[in-house]
């Protein structure tokens, strides 16, 4: 038993310091190199401060609508609803999600909803949608701003995120800086 005391020591205190110091100085130094310099990307807009890793609620007509959160967008709160796909309050959620969804976009179908307007995230704060849900809102956007919807077309495809590397994962939009960019077409 004694021979095997001392090398548990040794290696409880190798990992004491690469994990609590060396990793931990590793992470800051690479998260330096991150817009933000690890405090999260924020924008500045009208006075208000905002975080573009963050997502944000919009339910007005007039802008593009985020993914749903469990946690009412709370930052403090993250976290999924932990609902499985069967769950009945989940599907009753997601039903309520979809049919407010078609009341306010006259003309689109059930089964062309994309999942992410409809879903939360496992996070609830995620600030992205994809390029389809976007595209599926962009009627209901024009006809609420009185714009024609091509330009709108255009601006979705400005603000579209390509794949990491033109591989990895797929485009996606972020959502708050879409909707900054649409107040600032006047």
């Amino acid at each position: 038993m004694k021979e095997n005391i001392m090398p548990a020591i040794r290696l409880t205190l190798v990992c004491l310091v690469f994990f609590c110091g060396i990793y931990t100085l590793l992470v800051l130094g690479l998260a330096q190199l991150t817009p933000g310099k690890g405090g999260g990307e924020t924008i500045n807009e009208n006075g208000k401060r905002y975080y573009a890793n963050v997502g944000q609620k919009f339910t007005d007509d007039r802008y593009f609508w985020s993914r749903p959160s469990a946690v009412d967008y709370n930052a403090a709160g993250a976290a999924g609803s932990n609902k499985g796909p069967s769950n009945p309050d989940y599907l009753k959620t997601v039903q309520e999600r979809i049919d407010t969804f078609l009341v306010h976009n006259r003309g689109i179908r059930k089964a062309d909803i994309p999942s992410d307007l409809v879903t939360a995230s496992g996070s609830g704060l995620d600030p992205h949608i994809s390029v389809q849900a976007a595209q599926i809102q962009v009627k209901r956007v024009a006809a609420a701003r009185r714009m024609d919807e091509r330009r709108l077309q255009q601006l979705v495809t400005q603000y579209t995120e390509k794949p990491l590397l033109g591989l990895l994962g797929v485009g996606k939009i972020n959502v708050l800086q879409l909707n900054i960019a649409l107040d600032q077409l006047k």
